[in-house]
């Protein structure tokens, strides 16, 4: 089990009792709204090494569970870990099989042995986490020598669009904020694994309106969680004022939501220090 009793840090990333709630209330919705993530976690799964043959994986940041089948699919002789800060995501996935151990754990301390998985995959989950240099060194620890990491993670310019729609309005926070691009590229060149891919990549979603962004980002339990948002509801006036600053995006196939999407691919050397 993971303490989650640390105080957030004012004007950092969310809570992650915070993040770790909202998910688990998600967990019912959460699959009928994730094309996105289902997108995002097929092309990580596209770039894992041919040659890969675990014999134990992670699926860290698990969620509903949908990756953790797809790599039981994929390395059927392997034995599977679905790791996830919320419970309750957890308890839906259980379910449905794929993994054949579910840990509540998070990802900067995790509950696993030092040296004891092959892979470790994890897509679209570590932008919670406010150190991402830990998640780097458990993920060194955790793996065998020559072990993959695999990630996917959020960057800054994410919803751009809506932050600056937000911006025109109130200049309040409502758009949660993820790390430059270039910190993710600072991190894993000091990580001690040897970095075999990382790159960013756009992926463009588009909505009739507003409303069916913001009901989607709560349906996934990833609507504004950052330090510093408005409390309470907001008002209708203000909402009037965001979907008229949105407008200004508006193309042929809709409003966009632009997710700057970071793909990972590190592998622990063989021998320490090489």
């Amino acid at each position: 089990m993971t303490d989650l009793s640390l105080p957030a840090v004012p004007g950092a990333l969310p809570d992650k009792r915070q993040v770790a709630a909202s998910f688990s209330r998600a967990a019912a919705s959460y699959d009928s709204v994730a094309a996105l993530q289902r997108a995002v976690g097929n092309a990580l799964l596209e770039q894992l090494p041919g040659h890969l043959e675990p014999h134990r994986w992670v699926d860290l940041g698990s969620g509903t569970g949908y990756f953790s089948r797809a790599l039981h699919r994929r390395f059927p002789q392997a034995a599977g870990v679905a790791v996830d800060i919320a419970e309750g995501m957890l308890q839906h996935a259980r379910s449905q099989g794929g993994a054949h151990a579910h840990v509540v754990g998070d990802a900067e301390r995790l509950p696993l042995q030092d040296s004891s998985v092959e892979l470790i995959f994890t897509s679209l989950a570590v932008q919670w986490c406010s150190d991402f240099g830990a998640v780097l060194d458990e993920a060194k620890r955790v793996l065998q020598p020559g072990g993959v990491l695999a990630f996917t993670s959020l960057c800054a310019g994410t919803l751009h669009e809506l932050r600056e729609s937000w911006q025109a309005v109130d200049g309040m926070v409502h758009v949660n904020r993820f790390r430059p691009m270039q910190e993710y590229q600072r991190l894993c060149a000091a990580s001690g694994l040897h970095v075999q891919a990382l790159e960013v990549r756009p992926h463009v979603l588009h909505y009739s309106d507003v409303r069916s962004l913001t009901h989607e980002l709560k349906a996934l339990g990833a609507h504004n969680l950052n330090p510093g948002r408005p409390a309470g509801l907001t008002g209708r006036e203000r909402m009037q004022g965001l979907l008229r600053a949105y407008e200004q995006f508006r193309q042929s196939q809709g409003l966009p939501a632009t997710y700057q999407v970071v793909y990972g691919i590190l592998q622990k050397p063989l021998m320490e220090g090489k």
